[in-house]
This record gives structure tokens, C-alpha cells and sequence, in this order.
């Protein structure tokens, strides 16, 4: 197990903590990662497109012209695709592009996206994560504390109101409680920010 030191929201040093290796040090997949991330995008797809098939546009509901004798291309309809205004071929039509990967794969990549912020040293352990009014001044200046001017993801083992009001309108800064912890939110950030009992519902939750 590999020990990391305790900080309080004012940047001292307050202990030491130990990271269970099967969820901090599990090795890094990388093929796992990139396959949850591609899942979670496409789940956030709107997927809204739609075009006008030549049942849907309006008009052409006769014969333009008799079949033979003309000297010009038989044509049935003037909302054939082929005319200007007429129906679109196979074209997109709402759809779901979400798609479901096994439960291992995402834990497997969540365990290497959490390795790989413990391998780098870009993860912050707190004692607590807790305000008592939602301040997002008192916020900053514990950030600032604790050296973190990036990106950052906050987690706590349940989420808190007055913390997450605070949060909100700090740019570059998210929060999040543990069991909604995902891949592509650990790897977009720069830094992760966790509580003890946050690391103790990651590894209770996530452990193989």
C-alpha cells in the first residue's frame, strides 16, 4: 500500500493515509480506459438529427408528366430525391448512439484512471470537505491553500450541498461524490481532490 499525506482545507499537513493497491495501484490499462471514455461521449450524443424522407415532403403528389412521348426521363414524382426539394436517401433519423460495456471493463478502467493520478502524484487527500454555509470565497482560498490552481475534480463520500454551491462557479472546478465517480472525469481533470471517507467509498465501491 502507498502512503499519502492528509491535508485539512487550510494546507497543513494533518496524517498520513494508506491507498489500497487494488483500486490505487491496480496497473493501467490503457485499451479500458479509451473504451469507457468513447462509451461515455456517446451516451452524451444528443442524437436529434433528422431529414425528410420523400413520404415527408410536401408535394409531388401527382405525376409530373405522362410516362412516353415527351423525349424527357420518366419521372413518378417531383419529390423524388433527385429533385431539387424532393425526399433525402437514407438519411439520419433520431437514434441513441449509447451503448452498455461490461461492468468489469469500466471498473478495470476506473481503478487504472485512479492509478494513473496516484502514479503522477496529481491527487489530494483531505480530512474533510465540509463548509458550513456555501461560500464560494472560503472555497477559493482553500484551493488556493493547497497549491491547486488547475483543473481539479473535488470528491467526498456523499455529496454536499453548501460545498457543491460553492464550487459551482469556481472555473475549471467540478464535484462529485464517490459512487459517481466515472473515468472521463478523472482524466479530464488535472487534479483529484478526495476525502478520507471518499477513499474509503472508492475502494468499498470499486475493489475487485
Amino acid at each position: 500500500m502507498s502512503k499519502v499525506p492528509v491535508y485539512n482545507l487550510q494546507g497543513q499537513t494533518v496524517g498520513e493515509i494508506e491507498l489500497s493497491d487494488a483500486v490505487w495501484n491496480a496497473g493501467v490499462n490503457q485499451h479500458a480506459m479509451f473504451e469507457v471514455v468513447q462509451s461515455q461521449l456517446a451516451s452524451r450524443r444528443a442524437g436529434t438529427h433528422k431529414v425528410k424522407g420523400r413520404s415527408e415532403v410536401r408535394g409531388g403528389g401527382r405525376k409530373p408528366w405522362r410516362q412516353k412521348g415527351t423525349g424527357r426521363a420518366r419521372q413518378g414524382s417531383i419529390r423524388s430525391p433527385q429533385w431539387v426539394g424532393g425526399g433525402t436517401v437514407h438519411g439520419p433519423t433520431p437514434r441513441s448512439y449509447a451503448y452498455a460495456l461490461p461492468k468489469k471493463i469500466r471498473r478495470l478502467a476506473l481503478r487504472s484512471a485512479l492509478t494513473t493520478k496516484v502514479h503522477d502524484g496529481l491527487i489530494v487527500v483531505l480530512d474533510q470537505l465540509a463548509l458550513q454555509e456555501a461560500k464560494t470565497k472560503v472555497m477559493a482560498s482553500a484551493l488556493k491553500a493547497l497549491g491547486i490552481s488547475s483543473k481539479a475534480l473535488l470528491v467526498d463520500a456523499v455529496k454536499d450541498e453548501n460545498v457543491y454551491r460553492s464550487v459551482r462557479n469556481i472555473p475549471g472546478m467540478s464535484y462529485s461524490a464517490a459512487d459517481g465517480l466515472n473515468v472521463y472525469d478523472v482524466m479530464l481533470y488535472d487534479r483529484l481532490v478526495i476525502t478520507t471517507a471518499g477513499v474509503a467509498r472508492v475502494e468499498e465501491v470499486f475493489a475487485e
